[in-house]
């Protein structure tokens, strides 16, 4: 097993499930999430990011991690998902919990998923951020990551809520260094 420089960030496990789940529709979806700044309940209605047999299968897909972040309590705040793309990696499911937003737990998790993609040998991250969140985005920028010039449809899906307007996705990425 990897072992990051952060040692309360390690890889999640199926026991890990339910924590995530509700950690991550608290921090995209309803009223919970607007407690941080990462908030989607103004893009996306709905309290549901995902479910847990959704998470379980990203966690069960061949390259696939998620990364858990957890406080001194042992209570899992922050994750996200790492998924090996040929000689690069995604990164999605990115969250902190939003009570927590704005302590650095977020920079901490993706200096780790940084990390971890050079621990596989991939030299860049990549990831779709819906294009309306522009404070997100301003924050990705600021740690490297680029707009490749890419959109993507985001189309319902009839599990992650209903889009109160049309949306799209930007592609983002970062070159890694290694250290």
């Amino acid at each position: 097993m990897y072992l990051f420089s952060n040692p309360q960030i390690v890889i999640a496990t199926p026991a890990d499930v339910t924590a995530i789940t509700a950690l991550l529709n608290s921090a995209y979806r309803g009223e919970t999430s607007r407690q941080g700044w990462t908030t989607e309940a103004d893009l996306i209605g709905g309290n549901v990011r995902t479910d847990e047999n959704n998470l379980q299968r990203v966690m069960d897909m061949p390259g696939s991690i998620i990364l858990k972040y957890i406080n001194d309590e042992q209570h899992i705040v922050g994750c996200v998902n790492l998924q090996q793309k040929s000689a690069k990696v995604y990164l999605g499911m990115f969250s902190v919990s939003p009570h927590l937003q704005g302590f650095g737990i977020g920079k901490q998790i993706l200096k780790a998923a940084e990390e971890y993609a050079l621990h596989l040998n991939c030299p860049a991250i990549f990831m779709s951020v819906i294009t309306q969140r522009a404070e997100l985005i301003n924050w990705y920028q600021r740690y490297g990551y680029q707009d490749t010039g890419e959109r993507i449809p985001f189309k319902e899906d009839g599990l992650t809520g209903n889009h109160l307007q049309r949306l799209e996705f930007m592609v983002l990425e970062k070159i890694l260094q290694p250290a």
